[in-house]
C-alpha cells in the first residue's frame, strides 16, 4: 500500500481527520473504521484498540450529528459550546447572556458546561464538544490550569475559540477582555486622589492574565504617585471567604491599610464587612473598591465603589468573532483582540 503524502503544516492544522482518511493510512475499509469506532464485536478486540488508539491520537471523534443526520431530515445543528468557570459568578452569567443573545440573533444555539475552576473537567469537557462536533468553542480558562493541549486539540482539529476574560496565553487564539489595566489604574488613583495613602490589593493568581494586568495597574498608579510598593499588604484573595480570613492580619499591622483594591466584588464585600466588624468606619477610616459591579456591589451598607466590567458586551463581541469564523466573513487563522472599556463607579465605599 502507499501511503498518502502528508499535507504542509499550517493546511493540515485546520483540516479535520475523517473516516476515509483514517481508512487509507492503516489500509482498512472505512466500513471496518466505523464499526471499530462503534465497539462492533464483529471487529477483534486487537484491531478495535488499534484503530480506536490511532483515532484518539489524531485528534478524530465520530460525528455524532452527522449519525443522526443520516436517519433524520433535519439540517445540521449551529451548535456553540461555552465554557465558563463557574456560573453562580454575576460576571460570567452576563457574559452568557451576552453570547446566548447574540448566537440566536445569527440563528446559533449554545450549550453551556462548567468548569467549577478545575484543569481536569475543562480538558473533559473540550472532549466532549469535540464528540459533538460543535461549531465553535468560547472559552474562559480555570483558575488551575497550566497546560494547554485540550485547547489546542480544538484549534488543530479547525474548530475556532474565542477566549474571553481569563485568556490562554499557550495557544494563538482570538480573544476579548476588558480593559483590566486601566480599570485598576483609574480604581487605585481615585483611591489615592480621595486621600489614601496606605493601600492594599487583593488579586487573582499571578499566572492569569487579568491579575497580571489588574496587578500592573495598581503597581502602576502608586508608582505614579510616588507611593511605595509594600508586598505585605499584596495578596492572593479572590473570594469573601479568604477576604475575611486575610483581612483581620492587614488590619493588625502596625501601619495597616487606610485603602483597598479588590479583583472583584464578592472579595470587596468581604473587606467591607471584616472592617466594618473591626469597628472602622467606612470610607472615613477605610476606602474599599472592587471591580464587577454586579448585584452584590448596590446590596451592602455603603454601597460599594467598583469598576464595572460590561459582561454582557463581552459575550456579544466574543459571539460575533466566532460566528464570523464560522461562515467564513473572517480567516480561520485570523487572530481578533478586542478589549471592552471598563467604567469607573463611584458609591458609598470611597470618600
Amino acid at each position: 500500500m502507499t501511503k498518502r503524502q502528508d499535507p504542509p503544516e499550517n493546511s493540515r492544522q485546520h483540516t479535520p481527520m475523517t473516516m476515509k482518511d483514517i481508512a487509507r493510512e492503516l489500509g482498512i475499509s472505512v466500513a471496518t473504521v466505523s464499526r471499530a469506532l462503534k465497539d462492533s464485536p464483529r471487529i477483534s478486540e486487537e484491531r478495535r484498540r488499534m484503530i480506536q488508539q490511532y483515532a484518539r491520537d489524531h485528534n478524530f471523534y465520530p460525528n455524532i450529528n452527522g449519525e443522526a443526520l443520516r436517519h433524520s431530515r433535519m439540517m445540521p445543528s449551529r451548535m456553540i459550546g461555552v465554557i465558563v468557570p463557574e456560573l453562580a459568578h454575576y460576571y460570567f452569567s452576563s457574559v452568557l447572556a451576552g453570547i446566548e443573545e447574540a448566537a440566536m440573533a445569527r440563528g446559533y444555539y449554545i450549550v453551556v458546561a462548567q468548569s467549577n475552576e478545575k484543569f481536569e473537567r475543562e480538558a473533559r469537557i473540550c472532549e466532549m464538544f469535540h464528540r459533538q462536533k460543535v461549531c465553535g468553542v468560547i472559552v474562559s480558562q480555570a483558575k488551575d490550569t497550566k497546560t494547554y493541549d485540550h485547547f489546542q486539540k480544538m484549534l488543530d482539529s479547525g474548530i475556532p475559540m474565542v477566549f474571553y476574560d481569563r485568556i490562554c496565553t499557550g495557544v494563538n487564539a482570538s480573544r476579548v477582555v476588558v480593559d483590566d489595566y486601566m480599570g485598576a489604574l483609574n480604581a487605585v488613583t481615585h483611591l489615592i486622589a480621595t486621600g489614601c495613602r496606605r493601600i492594599a490589593f487583593y488579586g487573582a493568581p499571578r499566572h492569569l492574565e487579568i491579575s497580571k494586568n489588574r496587578f500592573n495597574g495598581y503597581k502602576d498608579a502608586l508608582l505614579k504617585h510616588g507611593m511605595q510598593i509594600d508586598e505585605d499588604i499584596i495578596g492572593i484573595c479572590d473570594n469573601r471567604e479568604d477576604a475575611e480570613l486575610i483581612t483581620p492580619k492587614l488590619l493588625a499591622l502596625d501601619s495597616p491599610p487606610d485603602g483597598y483594591f479588590a479583583v472583584n466584588d464578592d472579595t470587596a464585600t468581604g473587606i467591607l464587612y471584616t472592617v466594618k466588624r473591626a469597628g472602622l468606619r467606612v470610607p472615613d477610616d477605610v476606602s474599599i473598591c472592587g471591580f464587577t459591579n454586579g448585584p452584590r456591589a448596590v446590596a451592602c451598607d455603603p454601597m460599594l465603589t467598583t469598576v464595572e466590567q460590561r459582561g454582557k458586551r463581552v459575550g456579544e463581541e466574543a459571539a460575533e468573532i466566532l460566528i464570523d469564523k464560522v461562515e467564513g466573513h473572517s480567516p480561520m487563522d485570523k487572530i481578533e483582540k478586542r478589549i471592552v472599556r471598563t467604567r469607573l463607579v463611584i458609591r458609598g465605599t470611597t470618600k
